[in-house]
């Protein structure tokens, strides 16, 4: 049973829904995994109105600072959800596409296996590893065997394929640079974001460089920090007449793989992402016409600019200028006094690059905010008619893409 053929069952069945999300402060907080994973999940089932109790199932992703065997099942015994009969949890690990293949995951165990209700969690204390520790367990994830990376191993890793867009496409150091000053710009609204003040072109390219094309201002923010939803089926809500203010639709989903790192030649078939949002496209049966707000992954800014154009915001080779006239257009209204909440319709929490990243936890971040949009409850960062959002979680050095659209309910009841 193929993922499409699950979605469709959907619209004339049983309806899967986000029904609640949680997630703790960012920081440097000086607290376990355990603890934080715990305060998301709280938070989500509150947010639910349900109880542990309620779950049939969990999906986890693994922690870079604490890791633990079968992350879910530690989670799951420790909350009391196991040992139970009937109960369902699995660890997914594709890097920080894990909480957006968490969440399709969500779908088919609900679809497939009988589960009602599944809570997806996501949660990393990066912040409490010295910066040593924290760079060599980075460099080990996506380290050739028998070969040495330079350290960092990641952001060169990264570095490469900006290179590659440079020579390729044109990108520009300056449109590189833009991804940073637009997501500095983003995350002025959200009281959770770690980046304070907006970043300008020039406070980037004169941060300190940590490869050729990629600065200190271009890495995604190291953070503490966890994320949690609760995916329950239209039958459960209605049968404990269970009417949250959060309720969004999951209408379609894909994902894809490529290689764990870049292959000594770099063309377009290591990029895994554009396959995964033309499967969500297609079994959701919408275009990029029909997304009226976007979460991409940012980790680096070519991140960011592959996604920009994968999702079809911009043509291919377009992404750099798109983000260099979106980040100046926002930044002249920024200049002028005026407010820039919802200018751009694109990761209005600030992403990895001005939210925070708790390794693999911040793509949560925006299917939580992709919902709070839906709702209409993303208060100042509010983007006005949102009815449809796509969500894209990168792992790896576009190792693994998972991309799913969300809407809004048709109707509020059940």
């Amino acid at each position: 049973c193929t993922l499409c053929d699950i979605i469709s069952m959907g619209r004339t069945a049983n309806v899967v829904r986000i029904v609640g999300t949680g997630m703790t402060a960012l920081g440097r907080l000086g607290r376990t995994v355990s603890s934080l994973q715990q305060e998301a999940l709280e938070r989500a089932l509150a947010n639910a109105s349900m109880t542990v109790s309620q779950l049939d199932g969990l999906v986890a992703v693994p922690s870079l600072a604490q890791p633990r065997f079968m992350e879910a099942h530690h989670i799951a015994t420790e909350i009391g959800l196991l040992p139970n009969k009937n109960r369902m949890v699995r660890t997914i690990d594709t890097g920080g596409a894990g909480p957006v293949s968490g969440l399709l995951e969500a779908l088919r165990m609900i679809r497939v296996e009988q589960c009602e209700t599944v809570a997806v969690v996501a949660a990393d204390a990066v912040s409490a590893l010295p910066t040593k520790e924290f760079l060599a367990r980075a460099d080990a994830t996506c380290q050739p065997e028998g070969k040495t990376m330079p350290s960092p191993v990641i952001p060169s890793a990264y570095d490469r394929v900006a290179r590659w867009h440079m020579e390729t496409y044109g990108v520009t150091r300056e449109q590189l640079a833009s991804v940073s000053v637009l997501m500095s710009l983003q995350a002025q609204h959200h009281p959770l974001a770690l980046t304070r003040k907006p970043h300008t072109v020039e406070d980037v390219l004169s941060s300190p460089k940590i490869a050729p094309a990629t600065h200190l201002l271009e890495c995604a923010r190291r953070a503490d920090g966890a994320g949690a939803i609760i995916v329950a089926s239209s039958a459960f809500m209605q049968r404990n007449r269970l009417t949250p203010a959060c309720q969004v639709t999951v209408v379609g989903g894909g994902e894809s793989s490529g290689p764990l790192y870049p292959p000594a030649v770099i063309d377009e078939s290591m990029f895994s992402c554009e396959e995964a949002a033309q499967l969500a496209y297609s079994q959701a049966q919408l275009s990029p016409a029909d997304i009226d707000w976007w979460g991409l992954y940012d980790c680096f800014p070519i991140c960011f600019i592959r996604a920009v154009e994968a999702v079809g915001l911009a043509r291919k080779g377009a992404g750099g200028v798109w983000v260099e006239q979106q980040a100046a257009r926002v930044m002249a209204a920024h200049a002028r006094g005026e407010s820039t909440a919802g200018m751009v319709p694109v990761n209005t929490h600030g992403g990895l690059l001005a939210f925070g990243a708790p390794w693999e936890t911040p793509a949560m971040y925006n299917v939580i905010e992709a919902v709070h949009q839906l709702a209409g409850i993303a208060g100042a960062r509010q983007v006005p008619d949102v009815r449809r959002a796509l969500v894209y979680g990168n792992g790896g050095i576009f190792s693994h893409s998972a991309v799913a659209i969300l809407a809004k309910p048709l109707s509020a009841a059940y």
